[in-house]
């Protein structure tokens, strides 16, 4: 894969090209992602214990959207010196599911303020909107001066 296939556009990590799932996977799409946080000087590690697991088209593209919002998010506001992204199969309820956990260890941020404030956390909330409405779950902790982690889980069944 190409470096220049993500570019920066206003702090927002942005596609050049259609993703595609079939050729690099999930877990290659999103290694993509990281180019720039890397260039910026940003260690990433991505943990895939599970790779090569089948995830449905829709569900693959909305783990990729969250991870787009996610590390940019990072690039822009955090100041992360280290960023660990993991996809996982896990127990969803009475299902299989697959998730996605972000950390770094930046800045770290108001969660109230910015899932609920009204100039603010609008990516957050859109991501939160759309993973409900998968039937998925997700889980935000961050401490100001400390990083963050978000987690994300799907259904798979």
């Amino acid at each position: 894969m190409l470096a220049d296939e993500v570019v920066v556009v206003h702090g927002v990590l942005t596609d050049s090209r259609p993703v595609d799932f079939y050729r690099a996977g999930v877990a290659g799409t999103i290694e993509r992602l990281a180019t720039p946080l890397r260039a910026a000087g940003v260690a990433v590690r991505l943990d895939t214990p599970h790779h090569g697991i089948e995830i449905d088209r829709s569900s693959a593209t909305l783990l990729y959207r969250t991870a787009q919002e996610l590390l940019s998010n990072i690039f822009k506001y955090a100041k992360a010196s280290a960023v660990t992204v993991r996809i996982a199969t896990v127990n969803h309820g009475a299902e299989h599911g697959i998730q996605l956990r972000v950390c770094d260890d930046g800045a770290g941020f108001d969660v109230e303020r910015a899932t609920t404030g009204r100039n603010s956390g609008m990516g957050l909330r859109l991501m939160r909107s759309t993973v409900d409405l998968a039937g998925g779950t997700t889980a935000i902790v961050s401490v100001p001066g400390a990083g963050s982690q978000v987690t994300v889980t799907l259904p798979l069944d």
